[in-house]
């Protein structure tokens, strides 16, 4: 069983060499607003809900990326709004974010 119900990944690698990557897409700031939001919203805490930054997911044609264990769903994003939509459907209903799904 997984110590969360939720274990969130979301990439915010930089690649040196300036190829696509997660962190041209203003994906550390959307880390941080879900991570402030998840508290806000209180399911940051043991047995719920943990946001954490990842380093590449190697899946940066489709990013910026996140993932959501134990479930493997894999989303992307681009603005706030689109993070709350995965904040309030997904971590706090359970419900799938279809227009975000990354196949």
């Amino acid at each position: 069983m997984s110590y969360y119900k939720y274990h969130v990944f979301i990439c915010t690698n930089q690649r040196a060499d300036g190829a696509q990557c997660c962190a041209q897409c203003n994906a550390q700031a959307m880390r941080d607003y879900m991570k402030k939001r998840s508290k806000q919203l209180g399911i940051a805490a043991a047995g719920q809900c943990r946001i954490n930054s990842a380093g590449c997911l190697d899946r940066c044609e489709s990013g910026p990326l996140m993932v959501i264990y134990p479930q493997a769903v894999w989303y992307t994003f681009v603005d706030q709004e689109d993070i709350e939509e995965i904040l309030q459907s997904h971590l706090l209903k359970g419900e799938i974010v279809e227009r975000l799904l990354v196949k």
